[in-house]
């Protein structure tokens, strides 16, 4: 049987950050990419933790976790990671056995679920496979077919609301939106991105709206980076950014700097997800928290509802969020 000392070593830290992170401590300071690294040795090492190890004979289900990013794409934005590492410690807490399922597995390979959280955004293509494994599906940052499955999402239009409302009360009218996009269904369908229309309709209703100010990529430090510099040889000065991932935001402040610029005297931006560099960027990055772990837990409590109480009728769980205001904006003089 594996133990902590087999993972350290296999991931060359230390004992007590393999434990902290198998536990799931929130207070121990190390990147996304360690936690993600730990993890998997501990999965491929099958190793099982003293609490489950002592509560075995109480685990009585069984889910599956899908995940809509590949291990790549969980790394250049942590958003979905988070969500995940939520739901696994749900899972810890509640005795579940939960299996990965990971972008591209073949799905005729696994068993049947007794229930299953599908993490980010699908089309009926991959439904269709879920509902083969499981009629009991939870969406997490998605909310397709709500008549047949439950989900737990944010609310983008407030919290987009929020932050402009933020920005405007710092006198910026000429606020640019750095967001992304994504698809589906084979990535022949594109998703619509509920930030990128509530941004449209705020500039539209403050007579601001110019279609040049919306610039669109990939939710990737890189794709932040490469626009905001891009637009860095327009127009340089006394200018505002809402960035819809703090990842991109890293990849703006790159920009900015490289461009001769200071956040925020001369340039403003405001981030979204806060994720947990966010407040150690320099200067700390304002951003629209997203309660991801809690996201993680409400959806495994959705599917224990359903099996514990058997509930038939759909529920759409929205989590709010709230505006972290720090040091990367400034009023305009």
């Amino acid at each position: 049987m594996a133990t902590i000392k087999d993972i350290a070593e296999k991931a060359e830290v230390s004992i007590a950050t393999v434990s902290r992170i198998l536990n799931f401590d929130e207070t121990i300071s190390v990147s996304e990419n360690t936690k993600k690294k730990i993890f998997e040795i501990a999965d491929e090492l099958n190793y099982i933790t003293p609490r489950k190890r002592k509560n075995k004979k109480q685990e009585y289900k069984n889910i599956g976790i899908v995940h809509w990013y590949s291990d790549k794409e969980e790394l250049e934005d942590p958003y979905y990671l988070s969500i995940r590492i939520g739901v696994e410690r749900k899972c810890e807490e509640e005795h579940i056995n939960f299996t990965r399922i990971n972008k591209g597995d073949n799905y005729d390979k696994f068993e049947k679920f007794d229930g299953i959280v599908a993490i980010g955004k699908f089309g009926d293509i991959d439904i269709a496979k879920f509902d083969r494994l499981t009629s009991n599906i939870v969406f997490v940052d998605s909310s397709p077919h709500e008549n047949k499955y439950d989900s737990v999402v944010i609310d983008f239009r407030k919290a987009v609301n929020s932050a402009l409302d933020y920005l405007v009360s710092l006198g910026h009218k000429d606020i640019i939106y750095i967001g992304g996009e994504e698809y589906i269904n084979d990535n022949k369908d594109k998703i619509v991105d509920y930030r990128t229309e509530t941004y449209r309709d705020y500039m539209k209703s403050i007579g601001s709206y110019d279609s040049n100010n919306m610039l669109l990529g990939r939710f990737s430090h890189a794709d932040g980076y490469r626009l905001v510099k891009e637009f860095l040889l327009k127009k340089n000065r006394q200018i505002a950014f809402l960035i819809a991932s703090d990842s991109m935001a890293i990849g703006a402040y790159k920009a900015v700097m490289e461009a001769g610029l200071n956040i925020p005297k001369d340039i403003s931006i405001v981030g979204f997800n806060d994720i947990s560099t966010a407040k150690y960027m320099t200067p700390a990055l304002s951003t629209v928290k997203v309660y991801t772990d809690f996201m993680g837990e409400t959806a495994v409590e959705l599917i224990l509802e359903r099996l514990k109480n058997g509930r038939s009728i759909c529920k759409k769980v929205i989590i709010p969020t709230k505006l972290m205001v720090r040091e990367s904006c400034s009023k305009l003089i």
